[in-house]
Order: C-alpha cells, then sequence, then structure tokens
C-alpha cells in the first residue's frame, strides 16, 4: 500500500461529476499494485536540470520488474477479477509492455494467461513474455490483427479480456504513479509532462494529481505522427487515425479509449508534440543523467519538457517527466544515437553545391572554420560543379542560422536538411546515385511489417509491371522496415501507378518533390 499519502475527502456529492471524482481517487487508494510493482524513485536530472535552467525531476517506470509501468494496471485489473472468473485464465494483445505486465500479474495471480502479439513482434519481446509464463499466440502483421484474433480467443475459450488502458481499474493502477509523486516530491511540482498513448497513464496520473492539486499543470507528450489523442480533444470526441507512426511503437496508437478521454477532456491541460528527433535527444539526455537506455516512449516525457521549457521561456521550475519503460532492441540504439544530435540541434545535415575545381574543397572547409564535420558524402557528378551531403556539429541551436548565412555569403548554394525525413532516412546513405537513363522516375517511400521474407513480399505485391530504378532499404530494429524505391513510369501509365499503390496495403509517400532528390538522386 501506498504510505504517507493524503487523498483529498471533497465531501461534495451533488452530482455524478463529483462521485466520480471521488470513486477514482478511492480506486487509486485502494489498488493492489505492490504484489508485483516498485514504488519507483523520483530522481533529480542533475545534468538535465543545469542544462535546461529548471528542476527536472525523472519518475523512473524503466526501473520496475518488466522495465515499464504497465504492470501497475494490468496486476490491478487481475486482482479485481473474482477467482471464480479466472478458472480459464485471462487474455490480452499487445506487441510489448502490456503483454509482460499482464504475463507477470498473471504469474503471480496463478492463472492462465494468453498474450496475441503481432507476427512482426521482434523475438526479445515474445521471448520476455514467454519467460514470464505465458502462453503467446503470433497472428496478424500489426495490432489490429492481434486484436481482433484475441478477442476470437476471449469469446472461445472464456477468457477474461485485459484491456491495455480503457478500463478503470488499469487506469487506476497507472493512477498509483501520481500518488507517489505527490508523495516523494520535496518541493513544490509545476507541472507532470506524460507520455500518451491509448491514454490510460495519463489519465490516471491526471485524476489522482488534480483532484488534490489542481494548481498542477498536466501536459501530456505525444508523437507528432502518432497525436491521437491531441487530434481527438480538438475533434470534441475520440478519432481513429489513418496512420500511426512506428518510431515510438509503445504509444502508437490509432485511436485512444473512451474513458481515458473523458478524463483527459476533464484533467489535462494540454498536449505537447514532438518529432523522433526530438524523441531521440531525449533518450541521450536520460542517458547522460542516470546511464540507463530507455525506450523511444520512455523519451517522450522528457522531449515534451524541453520543448515547453523552450517555447515559454521557463525557469526555475519544477517539472516531473515520466520515464515510462526502457523495453527497447539492441538494434534500434544506432538509429537513436544517429538521430540524437539533430535532435538536440547539435548537429546539422546540409546539401551544399560547390564548384567542381582545385581548392574548392579546401575553400568550403575554411568557411566551416572549427566546426567539427560528423559526415562528408560526395562523388564526382560533372566537370561544373558537385553536391555534397555534410553533417556538421553545432555549439547550439542559434548557430545554424549563422552557418547557413555564412556559407550563402561565400557562394555556396546551400539547404538545410536537418528536418527533412527522407534525407536522413535514405538520402544520407545513397549520395552520388543518379543516372541519365532514367527519364520518367517517381519516387515513393515506403513502411512494410518486418518478418521474414518481408522484403521478397514487398516486391512481389510491387510486381513487375514497371521497372524500379532506385531501391534503399533500412531496418532499425523495429517491427517496420523502411523503403525508398524509385519506379520508372511513363506519363500515360501514372493514373495506373497511382491504382496499384493504392491497393498495396503499405503506407506510402511521395517523395518526387523532394529536394534531397532533386539535389543527389535525380
Amino acid at each position: 500500500m501506498i504510505t504517507n499519502v493524503s487523498f483529498a475527502d471533497d465531501s461534495r456529492v451533488c452530482d455524478n461529476r463529483v462521485m466520480n471524482k471521488r470513486n477514482y481517487l478511492d480506486l487509486i487508494r485502494e489498488a493492489k499494485v505492490y504484489d508485483v510493482a516498485i514504488e519507483s524513485p523520483l530522481e533529480h536530472a542533475k545534468n538535465l536540470s543545469a542544462k535546461l535552467g529548471n528542476n527536472i525531476l525523472l519518475k523512473r517506470e524503466d526501473l520496475q520488474p518488466v522495465f515499464s509501468f504497465k504492470l501497475r494496471g494490468a496486476y490491478n485489473k487481475i486482482a479485481s477479477i473474482d477467482d471464480s472468473d479466472l478458472v480459464n485464465g485471462v487474455i490480452c494483445s499487445s506487441a510489448g509492455n502490456h503483454a509482460q505486465g499482464v504475463a507477470l500479474a498473471a504469474r503471480k495471480r496463478g492463472v492462465r494467461a494468453v498474450v496475441v502479439m503481432p507476427v512482426t513482434t521482434p523475438s526479445i519481446k515474445v521471448d520476455a513474455v514467454r519467460t514470464l509464463g505465458a502462453e503467446v499466440v503470433l497472428r496478424g502483421d500489426a495490432y489490429d490483427d492481434a486484436y481482433a484474433h484475441a478477442r476470437i480467443l476471449e469469446a472461445r475459450e472464456s477468457l477474461i479480456f485485459i484491456h491495455p488502458f480503457d478500463d478503470p481499474a488499469v487506469i487506476a493502477g497507472q493512477g498509483t504513479i501520481g500518488a507517489e509523486i505527490l508523495k516523494q516530491a520535496k518541493s513544490g511540482i509545476d507541472a507532470i509532462f506524460v507520455p500518451i498513448g491509448g491514454g490510460g497513464l495519463i489519465a490516471g496520473i491526471a485524476a489522482c494529481i488534480k483532484l488534490q492539486r489542481p494548481e498542477i499543470r498536466i501536459i501530456g507528450v505525444e508523437p507528432d505522427d502518432s497525436a491521437a489523442m491531441r487530434d481527438s480533444l480538438a475533434a470534441g470526441e475520440p478519432v481513429s487515425l489513418e496512420h500511426v507512426g512506428i518510431f515510438a511503437d509503445g504509444v502508437a496508437v490509432r485511436r485512444v479509449g473512451d474513458e481515458t478521454f473523458r478524463l483527459c477532456q476533464e484533467y489535462v491541460d494540454e498536449i505537447v508534440t514532438v518529432n523522433t528527433d526530438q524523441c531521440c535527444a531525449a533518450i541521450r539526455d536520460i542517458f547522460e543523467d542516470t546511464r540507463s537506455i530507455v525506450e523511444p516512449a520512455g523519451g517522450l516525457a522528457v522531449a515534451g519538457a524541453k520543448k515547453y521549457i523552450a517555447e515559454n521561456a521557463l525557469h526555475d521550475k519544477t517539472l516531473v517527466t515520466i520515464n515510462c519503460g526502457a523495453n527497447v532492441n539492441f538494434d534500434r540504439l544506432r538509429h537513436i544515437a544517429e538521430r540524437a544530435a539533430i535532435g538536440d540541434q547539435t548537429e546539422m545535415l546540409i546539401a551544399v553545391e560547390i564548384p567542381e575545381q582545385p581548392g574548392s574543397f579546401r575553400h568550403f572547409c575554411e568557411v566551416l572554420g572549427r566546426r567539427g564535420i560528423t559526415e562528408f558524402n560526395y562523388r564526382y557528378t560533372d566537370a561544373k560543379q558537385a553536391h555534397i551531403f555534410v553533417g556538421i556539429q553545432l555549439s547550439d541551436h542559434r548557430e545554424s542560422d549563422k552557418l547557413l548565412a555564412e556559407l550563402t555569403a561565400a557562394n555556396f548554394p546551400v539547404v538545410d536538411l536537418s528536418d527533412n525525413e527522407m534525407a536522413k532516412l535514405h538520402v544520407r546513405h545513397m549520395v552520388g546515385g543518379r543516372s541519365a537513363e532514367v527519364q520518367n522516375e517517381r519516387l515513393f517511400r515506403f513502411e512494410f511489417p518486418e518478418r521474414p521474407g518481408a522484403l521478397l513480399d514487398f516486391l512481389n505485391a510491387i510486381g513487375t509491371d514497371w521497372n524500379i530504378t532506385l531501391f534503399h532499404y533500412r531496418n532499425h530494429g523495429s517491427d517496420h522496415g523502411r523503403v525508398l524505391a524509385g519506379i520508372d513510369v511513363p506519363q500515360a501509365e501514372t493514373e495506373e501507378l497511382e491504382q496499384h499503390l493504392s491497393k498495396l496495403g503499405y503506407a506510402h509517400w511521395e517523395e518526387s518533390g523532394n529536394p534531397a532528390y532533386a539535389i543527389f538522386l535525380s
């Protein structure tokens, strides 16, 4: 049990809304989470606090037995079910942290657990769930497929479905984090930054905090390509995203819960969105303070706090960030490290045109001065000019504008590619790949589920009606692969190609107008 935590005794019971408030405080106070969870520490981030000019506190849910907060809600839900209803066991659908939470909670309760996971789930996560004693069923390429199959098994085998977020018992279990924060904070808290996926974590924390300390701001953080809660709040009702980003897979949810939406509508003050680079920079910040590596979702809160501080010019405030998990595949670390400096604005990527003549490269380096070069890509193109792709170290974010001005003044045409996703994912590895013989090339970026044979399946889906003129594939240890493909399409067949691509079922974007393509590849 949580000790020394004061819960406000709101005696106003005149309407259902107040009763709901009292009910959530009671649910959180009575939550049975500490059979499996620890009271995670609230740590002062010394380096990050000095860097940002504010007191940054890290709520270390990455230190839980399954390296995520998810076991709180899962166990509280399973603990609330009568023995007679658990005869056949429990079931859930998940690609990661919720699966481990349910597996551990079921083992503690001594009941059967079935976990349905997408076929694309990395083996490290599948093995972790099996190690905890759960039966793993692999089905489908994405979470929606696994969820649908779990619901079929639920009915067929009379299992109890444990929802990952849209359940009051699950929300209350996550809400115990809020109670711990109020107990542990040694000074006044100005704001708490909470990652949002389906909304269970922020709904529980927000209800706990706002009903006792309404002056504390609750700020949600979402990836800018998976902002389901932000869009739902703007619409006034839960909405479904057509596409969710794949980097922060722990919060990649198409639709938030009905109950979590209701609570967020009432208790969440605002939502901040961050991009992949900002998230990677936050992961590095956390590592430098703790020597621990969180997963992308685990870095969201720090990334949001950094952005919020910069946009609102905050100083000397006490800000809590929730490090929600640390289940990251080792293979993903190279991608995180590659993008962290750009996210922290201590590195920029540029495309520069230089004359193809003796001394031009030296002159370019003289303009750079003592700045460090992190990456340099070049290939001879013709006798008149050359295009180079360069990564440059910066002392701070203000230096980028200064550098661009210096290069322009020195008559070096330059394009900033630091925010160009295609350039960062693909083009930096392909500089010099040109062909004068391709006349009708169109460029597309694809994402497809990773599994054995996935690349062959993708190529078969593309078909053989058109010639593939360019191809670059990258996998970062996640459950989706990324492809950049050039397709030679006669003008008369444009409509036919577009109809074909729309039927593929793969998320895709045309990049034919991307400046990085024009500079280096077309």
